[in-house]
């Protein structure tokens, strides 16, 4: 196949590319639009309690309004605030509150803090509106304008959070992380390939292919989105970036350096570009059905972000891989070696190159850089044993200087942090009969003792009277470790427990969607991992034909992935000292670490065996393969771990810290597993690595090259 598509790309390159162009501009012109949501519930099976409850509210308070937003005041001096200060608050709120947009309803100015230092305002959401929608958060943005002219002439000071302010500042927060990383991964992959290739073709050609491509993966996401109503979270299009010019600049590079080889072998460019698509082919096909199918087993997780992610970025990589193997190598075929320009370089290889050095260093001692590899990566690993999840997804999601974040610090002054986005309990008679009013106040006192509650208001009925609805104002923000915690134990416990006989109750909102967010994470991290380990297991099986090798290359990814989350939980944790970091963070690392360190395990592996075919001893493979693929790998180890670690410019907490993880896990990937964990087990191994199989063995010359009188015997 491989064969063939590089006699494609030679022979008709113009066909190739106009086929390109015109696919592209139909997938653009009719793809829809990529649409983002923040509201986690969206996400949630409908089995867990707190989607249980969710529906239970719309059934039984149809009309009941939810909080949209939160008002927060308080005097610009940082005193109490007056008689006068308190009139202005009601006067503003309500002032507000009598031209609501649509999606909201009713605004209504609560009494000031018992220290009078805070007072707030609460504007609820609409019938069947949704505070984490693009509609809402446009709304936002017209009551914050709206209100800055009403305490102009005042002596307070006013800020915007709640649910909707939250989500508009974090979507805001992941747009800005778009337009910094995008910049930065552009930036860093031009200076990168200027560097290597001292061409300036070169360092801006495969910037305008994966843009084009780019366009075309974000199309057909969108199709698949619409097509199988797949919800996507805010975050994707910052991956999305970072995965199409990072993974397709490093197929790029694989094809670049084949084609710049077999140039200084003496080929015509013409034959180079045929013969670099048929042998690195291999590789960049085989690299790339790793990613895509461990990216594909996150179908299997029971959550929709995950579902929806997975498939996203596998569709991602197909394209990358399918403009890898044919969109550049026929530009190139039609440019030839105007591609190096104005460098001359590329004609000669350096002779006393460094990974020529290292490649024989590492075949007389391949004992020696398999331990010190194995270490380093044995020794970090024993630090992400110490792992501490955080679920603060409030702190992850925008940075802390927002207006929603500052705002919820103003109301931490004079109420609990909870009072933005109560947690709902409901009590409903299993018989459809009418409570007990004596029991729902039981009810709400023993609610009221949990710890993590601040406070609970009394239980509201339905019109029918079967169902209570009562409010739980929790002590932290309701989004933090702390407040998950109180939830997931003694709140529920406390719930579920005091519950009076023919009745059940369920706790619902924001903060118990979290709850259950972490209990399907738990679920995902048991199925999807071995899912993804087992399939790319197969892959490396087939590829390779043998089923030792793929042991030893899972086992040194399984190490790399143990390694990174060390190096996470090192500096995090311990040299930062936070209490954890976010929960997503493994299975993110997992993913790339595992998917994207196999790609250069591949392609070491497969130069190896090419080495060996050769006729070399296996010391000697090792050695020319680290001499002709390292240069490769290190390359498209630094590009990817750089686009990467961008992400750390994105402003919060989880970009920084998938940043700084997946970049590590490249670099490690690249340096450590690839160059020299790999290429020396399969030096000590020799023939066995290749069990059952000899596809390591020199191929039987041809009897058409056979000398005559041999072929006649």
């Amino acid at each position: 196949m491989f064969a063939f598509l590089g006699r494609l790309v030679r022979r008709h390159p113009w066909y190739v590319i106009l086929g390109w162009i015109v696919v592209t501009v139909v997938v653009v012109a009719t793809a829809p639009k990529l649409a983002a949501t923040s509201d986690q519930s969206e996400f949630l099976p409908s089995h867990y309690e707190s989607i249980k409850a969710a529906k239970l509210q719309q059934d039984a308070f149809p009309q009941q309004t939810t909080p949209g937003a939160i008002l927060v005041f308080d005097r610009k001096d940082g005193g109490k605030l007056t008689s006068a200060d308190q009139a202005d608050v009601q006067k503003i709120v309500t002032s507000l509150g009598s031209d609501l947009p649509k999606v909201f309803k009713g605004a209504a100015a609560q009494p000031a803090s018992q220290n009078k230092l805070v007072q707030i305002g609460v504007i609820g959401m609409a019938e069947g509106k949704n505070a984490y929608d693009k509609p809402s958060m446009d709304a936002v943005k017209d009551l914050r304008k709206d209100a800055k002219p009403l305490v102009a002439d005042t002596n307070l000071r006013l800020g915007f959070t709640g649910p909707a302010p939250q989500a508009l500042d974090s979507q805001e927060a992941s747009a800005n992380a778009e337009a910094i990383v995008g910049i930065a991964t552009f930036a860093l992959i031009l200076l990168l390939l200027s560097l290597i290739f001292r061409s300036v073709i070169i360092a801006v050609l495969p910037l305008i292919v994966i843009g084009l491509v780019s366009q075309v993966a974000v199309g057909l996401v969108g199709f698949a989105n619409e097509l199988f109503d797949l919800k996507t979270d805010s975050s994707i299009q910052v991956i999305l970036i970072v995965v199409l010019f990072g993974i397709g600049t490093d197929y790029i590079l694989f094809f670049l350096f084949r084609y710049r080889e077999r140039l200084r072998d003496g080929e015509d460019s013409k034959a180079a570009v045929e013969h670099a698509v048929e042998r690195a082919g291999e590789a960049i096909a085989s690299a790339g059905g790793a990613v895509i199918v461990s990216f594909m087993a996150l179908v299997l997780s029971s959550l929709g972000i995950f579902k929806s992610i997975g498939p996203a970025l596998a569709i991602a990589v197909f394209v990358t891989v399918l403009a890898a193997l044919t969109l550049f190598p026929a530009i190139v075929s039609l440019l030839g070696t105007r591609v190096f320009w104005p460098s001359k370089s590329w004609k000669v290889e350096p002779e006393a190159a460094r990974f020529a050095a290292v490649g024989q260093s590492l075949g007389r001692h391949p004992v020696r850089y398999a331990l010190a590899s194995g270490g380093v990566l044995a020794i970090l690993t024993v630090f992400a044993f110490g792992f501490n999840p955080t679920f603060d997804l409030g702190d992850s999601g925008a940075p802390s200087d927002v207006e929603s974040s500052v705002a919820l610090k103003t109301l931490q002054k004079g109420l609990p942090a909870g009072a933005t986005d109560p947690t709902q309990v409901f009590l409903s008679s299993d018989d459809g009969a009418p409570l007990d009013q004596a029991e729902l106040a039981t009810f709400a006192q023993d609610l009221g003792k949990a710890d993590g509650v601040a406070q609970v208001a009394p239980g509201v009925p339905n019109t029918k009277g079967d169902t209570a609805l009562f409010n739980v104002v929790l002590s932290q923000d309701p989004t933090s470790d702390a407040s998950l915690a109180a939830v997931k134990g003694p709140i529920r416990t406390t719930a579920h427990d005091s519950a009076p006989d023919g009745t059940t109750a369920l706790v619902g909102g924001t903060t118990s969607v979290f709850v259950d967010f972490q209990k399907a994470m738990n679920r995902d991290y048991a199925v999807v991992f071995p899912v993804a380990a087992i399939v790319i297991f197969l892959i490396l099986a087939l590829v390779l034909r043998s089923l030792v090798a793929p042991l030893y290359l899972m086992a040194s990814v399984g190490l790399g992935f143990g390694a990174t989350l060390g190096a996470a939980v090192l500096l995090f944790q311990h040299i930062k000292g936070e209490d954890g970091l976010i929960f997503l963070l493994p299975i993110y690392i997992y993913l790339f670490v595992v998917a994207l360190g196999t790609d250069y395990n591949i392609l070491m592996i497969t130069r190896l065996r090419e080495e060996s075919r050769e006729g070399e001893t296996p010391r000697n493979a090792a050695a020319e393969a680290l001499k002709h693929a390292g240069p490769t790998v290190a390359a498209a180890g630094v590009i990817l771990a750089g686009t990467f670690a961008s992400l750390m410019l994105g402003g919060n907490a989880l970009l920084v810290a998938m940043g700084f993880s997946i970049s590590f896990g490249i670099f490690v990937s690249a340096f450590v597993m690839a160059m020299f964990f790999t290429p020396s087990l399969t030096a000590l191994l020799g023939h066995t690595a290749w069990w059952p199989g000899h596809s390591d063995e020199k191929a039987p010359t041809e009897l058409t090259d056979m000398p005559e009188e041999a072929a006649v015997h």
